[in-house]
Parts: structure tokens; C-alpha cells; sequence
């Protein structure tokens, strides 16, 4: 794509789209040849400005003899114009507070800053939980009333309620515990269900049947994802002149908060590529607004890719402040679970 531009429409271009993220006004002749530094006539830039048009890069808006970028002329300048801002990593960590006691903290943390300092809104993907778990506890809450504590291999815990048919007393919930943690430790919960069926049959069954509704409900509670999604900021859309001018635009923005299943496609995907993706509406099918993008990045833990991050905004954003953003917010994230 960028072999049709040489080096002057790429100039005007990249000058162009800085000028209209800024003050968002389509970006005449004039002011063009003020702001790119080229040496050429009204009439030169015009013509350059009118082949641009003819690629598809930018658009002409009835009212006005400017111009304003296109998504094809965003993903070039993204893509291959712009010069992203150096973000100090250590004074962003300095506001971030990302170390938490819990990783789903952390994760809420890091949507909290990434709205902060972009000031659009910011989303993270929660790890997949896999029914994979690392220990578990019962507690006695009362007769036939246990409490199930599961600890996950990040340190997540998670708790259910088991009620039962008979009144165990605490030795004996110690003792199935330390049955499932010494035997299945480190296994999915699924795979514990079907061992368990062929070696209870060894066991008491009491201590056999408290076991299977263990794992039952630990099962359950793994499958569980209403907490996969945390988004902050959104409020900050509203203050969006391009994504709120009118009713419809706000009505698509809100629907895609509320339904989440479409953020959380794109944001999936976006999981399985390296480094800061961005999606630009009007482009990206992934994207349910023309006048929104969304940046996005991996994050990983212990070196293992497990979620995505990111900030929603519009397409008119400062593409070189948010960039590094993301980034560093994925890099600290990653940091942060892996050490937890």
C-alpha cells in the first residue's frame, strides 16, 4: 500500500492526519503547505491532495474544501508514519499500583490506569480460567454448611458454598482435602471427576460423596466468566464529541459495553498476535463503530499469554500517546502476575 505514496504525499499525509487528530476540522491546502515544511505550491499540494483522495486515504466532507483521513488513511499513518512518544516506564509503574493480593485486583487496577492516562476507556480481557487448581479447602460454616475454597495456579481464589446431607466434622474435611490436594493438585477439575469416580469406591462414602460435589462445584465455579471482561472509563466516551454527536452513535457505543460479546471477540483475536494491534472503525469488522478504534496489547504470565488489554477511544485519537500506553500497561500487568 505504501509503495504508491512517495515521499511527499506520505509528508502530507502524516501531516494531515496529526492535524486533524488535533483540532479534528478538515485540513485544507493552505494549512498543509504551512505545517508539512515542504517547499511546494498550492497547486502541487492540491494535486497530491487529490491523488491521496483517489487511493481512498482521504475524504472530502460536502461542507468544506478540506480533507479528513479515512480509515485507510489511518491504518498508513499507523501503520507506517507515525513516531510514537517515549512514556517514561518507570514513572507510569510510579502511578499504577499494580501489586495487589489478588490478581483480578491487579487486573481491575490496570483497566483503571489505562482509562487514567489515555482518558478514553480503558478494557482488559481477564485470564481464561482454566478448571485448573492448585489446592482447595473446605471450612465448616455451620451443620451441612461448608464453605469450598479453591486457590487457581495465578493465587486466584474463588469460594462456594456446598450444602450437604451429612454434618462432616472438621477432621474429616481436613482429611478429604489434603485426599485432593496431595493426589490432584495441579490437575483440571474435570480430569479429577473421572479418577475420582474409579477411586472412591476405596474410600468411606461419606468422604466419597463430599468429594464428587467438591469437584462438581469447583467445576462450575472455573466455568464461571461473568468477571472475564473488566471495563473502566466509559463515562470518558461520552466527552467524545465523534463517538457521541448523536443518538445512533451512542446508542452502538453503550450496546457494545452492555452486550460485551463482540469486545470480547476482538479482543480474543487480538490475544494471538505479538505486541500493540489496533483496530480502526470503519476498516475493522471487529469494530462496531466507524468513528472508534480500539489499541490493544497481549498480556502475559510467567510467559504465557493469558489476556488482552487495551483502550477504546476514538478514531481521532493521539495514536502516539496511547501506543505506548498499552504497551507499557501490558508489559507492568505481565510483570505483576508473573511475580505474584
Amino acid at each position: 500500500m505504501t509503495m504508491q505514496l512517495d515521499t511527499r504525499a506520505q509528508t502530507l499525509l502524516k501531516a494531515l492526519v496529526e492535524r486533524y487528530i488535533a483540532d479534528g476540522q478538515p485540513v485544507g491546502s493552505r494549512a498543509l503547505s504551512k505545517i508539512s515544511g515542504l517547499d511546494l505550491s498550492p497547486a502541487t499540494i492540491r494535486n497530491i491532495m487529490a491523488d491521496l483522495e483517489e487511493l481512498g486515504y482521504v475524504a472530502s466532507p460536502h461542507t468544506s474544501a478540506g480533507r479528513v483521513p479515512t480509515p485507510r488513511g489511518y491504518r498508513i499513518f499507523v501503520d507506517t508514519l507515525l513516531t510514537v512518544q517515549h512514556l517514561d516506564e518507570q514513572s507510569v509503574e510510579g502511578r499504577m499500583r499494580l501489586q495487589a493480593p489478588q490478581p483480578q485486583k491487579m487486573i481491575s487496577n490496570a483497566a483503571q490506569m489505562l482509562s487514567s492516562l489515555s482518558q478514553f476507556a480503558g478494557v482488559v480481557l481477564s485470564p481464561r480460567r482454566e478448571s485448573v487448581f492448585q489446592q482447595i479447602e473446605f471450612l465448616r460454616l455451620g451443620e451441612k454448611r461448608i464453605l469450598l475454597v479453591i486457590v487457581g495456579p495465578t493465587g486466584d481464589v474463588q469460594n462456594r458454598l456446598l450444602l450437604t446431607d451429612v454434618d462432616y466434622s472438621p477432621a474429616q474435611l481436613v482429611q478429604s482435602a489434603n485426599y485432593i490436594n496431595q493426589n490432584y493438585g495441579g490437575l483440571a477439575f474435570d480430569e479429577v471427576h473421572m479418577r475420582l469416580q474409579n477411586e472412591v469406591r476405596q474410600l468411606r462414602d461419606d468422604m466419597g460423596r463430599l468429594m464428587q460435589a467438591a469437584v462438581e462445584a469447583g467445576s462450575e465455579a472455573m466455568a464461571d466468566n461473568s468477571d472475564d471482561m473488566v471495563i473502566a472509563g466509559e463515562r470518558n466516551l461520552l466527552s467524545v464529541s465523534d463517538l457521541s454527536s448523536n443518538m445512533t452513535s451512542l446508542r452502538q457505543m453503550f450496546d457494545m459495553f452492555e452486550q460485551k460479546t463482540g469486545l470480547m471477540q476482538l479482543l480474543d483475536v487480538s490475544s494471538k498476535a505479538s505486541g500493540v494491534q489496533i483496530y480502526i472503525g470503519g476498516e475493522s469488522s471487529l469494530v462496531p463503530m466507524d468513528e472508534m478504534s480500539v489499541v490493544t496489547a497481549p498480556y502475559t504470565a510467567n510467559g504465557k499469554i493469558v489476556g488482552t488489554l487495551g483502550v477504546i477511544g476514538p478514531t481521532r485519537m493521539a495514536y502516539e500517546r496511547v501506543i505506548p500506553i498499552v504497551d507499557i500497561t501490558a508489559k507492568l500487568l505481565s510483570n505483576a502476575l508473573s511475580h505474584n
